[in-house]
């Protein structure tokens, strides 16, 4: 959610809250306080991601708060089609799972034993849709591996290494922010696996429902997440008014987020 997902008790946007080229000559121009190269913000924008907030991170760039771009998905262009643009509506990408029905292992490591009870609400949310992709957690070696790692202390919750590839199967990884301190002293299970769901969200093919109007959910932080030309299709039957509850919104304030009635319409519509 910084699926990155942030937080607005932190100012910081959620991936919910709500998920490199190197310069060939010394006169290459560069953007942003951050410094990251044109020839990257462009690979960026070509894939169909925001170009605001771009962060250098080790084996590549995080977009969009809380989507983690390796420097070889870069070079691999996203060639769907944007089909609508709209403030609040629910988003997928060119690329969903395939081989349905289908269950997706989860594993779990390297986090306090409550992400464990977290990712087994997340799933629980899930399995009850009675779609025709599922997900098991298992003690390891999962097909999505969700790990703790210092994300910093900017407000990042959590991120995906990305959405289904071009064989319809989901990115490996899910990262948490375990520095200390990030989710406070004592957080409800409800909250973090609504952060989970979010994550999870991404693997299959959702990006951010607010994804042309990050106001919507994060106030004044990074309002907009552009509207570049691939990769956010939208799903019909959805909210084109606004939706202030969708598990896939930008950012988080903190509450539990379970699928309402948009967030199912959605996922009925990708995996009945």
């Amino acid at each position: 959610m910084k699926s990155n997902f942030k937080t607005l008790a932190t100012g910081v946007a959620l991936s919910t809250i709500l998920f490199a080229c190197q310069k060939e000559n010394k006169t290459q121009t560069t953007v942003n306080a951050n410094a990251i190269p044109v020839e990257v913000i462009n690979q960026i924008k070509a894939q169909g991601f925001s170009t605001d907030g771009v962060e250098k991170v080790d084996g590549g760039y995080r977009v969009e708060n809380d989507i983690f771009l390796s420097t070889e998905d870069l070079t691999h262009p996203n060639m769907g089609v944007m089909l609508r643009v709209g403030d609040e509506e629910q988003y997928r990408t060119t690329n969903l799972i395939k081989s349905l029905p289908r269950t997706i292992t989860i594993s779990v490591s390297n986090l306090d034993a409550i992400w464990t009870t977290a990712t087994d609400t997340a799933i629980a949310r899930y399995n009850a849709m009675g779609l025709r992709i599922t997900f098991q957690r298992v003690a390891s070696g999962g097909a999505i591996g969700v790990t703790g790692a210092d994300l910093g202390g900017g407000g990042v919750l959590g991120q995906s290494s990305g959405f289904p590839d071009a064989n319809g199967n989901p990115p490996n990884k899910i990262t948490i922010n375990n520095r200390a301190g990030t989710f406070g002293t004592n957080p409800s299970v409800q909250w973090l696996g609504t952060i989970l769901a979010h994550e999870i969200g991404h693997t299959i093919g959702f990006r951010h429902t607010d994804y042309k109007n990050r106001a919507y959910s994060c106030g004044g932080f990074r309002s907009n997440e552009g509207s570049a030309g691939v990769g956010a299709i939208y799903i019909p039957g959805t909210a084109t008014g606004g939706d202030p509850n969708s598990w896939m919104l930008a950012c988080t304030d903190g509450s539990n987020r379970p699928f309402n009635a948009n967030d199912k319409t959605a996922l009925n519509y990708l995996y009945k």
